[in-house]
């Protein structure tokens, strides 16, 4: 153990059997480095937020009150309470009136890759899914024209897809590319747009995209089980193939509850 560190215990019940939705979690070893620096208040928060990422917390669990924390951990009140706050702020904690501290579900953590949303959360085990709301064949608009680079009067196929994780809505996306290389629409609901590009010879190789928000329509809030006007975050990409064509152009918006984009940047 590091000088000035302590290991306690984030809960007080160990059963040793799994745990069932609302039970208190199993005990989380927690290390304190007091002498440290960094504020205990973000040292907690963060092993408490590992825990929850790694699955040792499940959603549901019940998580300790702040006070019983506080008086365990040797700390303040306001620096248990500043620590759990930040959780809630991030959506990985959430308080219920009568109920106490609970874990939700972890928000989808997505690196800004050139990857697909359906490869990203098939690769973290998130269990995706997909619902094919519209699929239409028709001629380009104008903004859409001018994204694929094409003719104002070449035919493309628009493709609007809700797409959930372990059974919650996550994202609404609207795809649209030329008909020659779309999918059809029963490959949309059981495999990734890019998955189902790649078994037709297309690869992706670059893309432009442009990180945004917005605020939920009355349609996008009923979809992604949001209130109307929440915020929401949107991804607009456009991609090339290995030959520099633009294959696809999309518009997607994400549950800002449950999702965010992770970046590395590197001073230069």
């Amino acid at each position: 153990m590091r000088n000035g560190a302590s290991t306690v215990t984030a809960s007080n019940v160990s059963t040793g059997e799994p745990r069932t939705p609302s039970a208190v979690a199993t005990p989380l070893s927690v290390e304190l480095d007091r002498g440290s620096p960094v504020p205990l208040y973000f040292q907690l928060a963060q092993a408490i937020e590992a825990a929850i990422l790694s699955g040792h917390l499940a959603p549901g669990d019940r998580f300790e009150n702040e006070l019983a924390l506080a008086k365990r951990l040797n700390l303040s009140r306001p620096t248990t309470r500043r620590a759990i706050q930040e959780l809630v702020d991030k959506g990985l904690l959430v308080r219920k009136r009568g109920v106490g501290t609970q874990v939700v579900q972890s928000p989808v953590h997505r690196p800004v890759e050139l990857t697909s949303l359906f490869d990203d959360l098939a690769r973290a085990g998130q269990s995706p899914s997909t619902k094919l709301l519209d699929y239409h064949v028709g001629i380009a608009t104008d903004e859409v024209a001018r994204e694929l680079n094409i003719l104002d009067d070449t035919e493309v196929v628009t493709i609007r897809r809700l797409r959930s994780t372990n059974g919650e809505p996550l994202a609404v996306m609207t795809n649209h590319l030329p008909s020659a290389i779309a999918p059809d629409p029963e490959e949309l609901e059981s495999q990734g747009l890019y998955q189902s590009l790649r078994t037709r010879g297309v690869h992706i190789r670059l893309a432009r995209q442009r990180i945004g928000a917005k605020a939920a329509d009355r349609e996008e809030a009923l979809l992604l089980d949001e209130k109307y006007k929440a915020p929401l975050l949107t991804m607009h990409r456009t991609a090339f193939d290995d030959s520099g064509s633009v294959v696809e152009f999309g518009a997607h918006a994400y549950r800002a509850s449950r999702y965010y984009f992770d970046t590395t940047v590197v001073d230069r």
